[in-house]
């Protein structure tokens, strides 16, 4: 079984208990590029999680949906504030760190920004490529630069530029030659 879908198939179990519990929720990082590209090797996923000011912690609303399951587990790491979820029917295991929307991601989660592809919710192409940028303007690394890269250039028509900050995407554009054509069109299909 490729690693891809490996991860899908952790992602659509906890998505399944996180829609029981009524949690609002979408996946991130370089799974969905794999997904896209229908590639077998990802390494990377994030669940991102709504919280809000009359619910709680999206951790909490986590550690509570996944109590009792013989598949999951939790591993809170407070003095760094990530909660990592195991998926544990796959060895080996598939863990899945769960991220606070509105810190990573829109911070809200609904159709407007999330999208499902195989019946999985993930960030819309938008959202995906301001969460990457995001990530690259802090990490810089080659991966969150490919992942930017390959949506942008094959889903450009998709991209809402009102959702991408153009300062970091023209500084991307400036470090990633090749995005530049696709983020051109983008431009020119708003005016710009």
């Amino acid at each position: 079984m490729s690693e891809t879908r490996r991860l899908v198939e952790a992602a659509t179990a906890l998505s399944q208990i996180l829609r029981d519990n009524g949690i609002p929720h979408a996946y991130y990082g370089s799974v969905l590029t794999a997904v896209l590209a229908n590639s077998s090797h990802s390494d990377e996923i994030f669940c991102i999680v709504e919280g809000g000011q009359s619910q709680a912690h999206p951790f909490r609303r986590v550690r509570d949906a996944v109590t009792g399951s013989e598949d999951f587990t939790t591993t809170l790491s407070p003095w760094t504030n990530r909660l990592h979820v195991t998926y544990r029917r796959l060895i080996p295991a598939i863990e899945i760190e769960i991220l606070p929307a509105g810190e990573t991601g829109p911070r809200n989660l609904d159709t407007t920004n999330v999208m499902k592809i195989q019946g999985v919710p993930f960030l819309t192409v938008s959202e995906f490529l301001r969460a990457k940028l995001k990530t690259w303007m802090i990490r810089g690394t080659d991966r969150d630069a490919q992942d930017i890269s390959y949506v942008l250039s094959r889903y450009w028509n998709r991209v809402d530029i009102n959702r991408i900050p153009e300062a970091d995407m023209n500084q991307f554009v400036a470090r990633n030659a090749a995005a530049a054509p696709a983020w051109a069109a983008v431009r020119r299909k708003y005016g710009m």
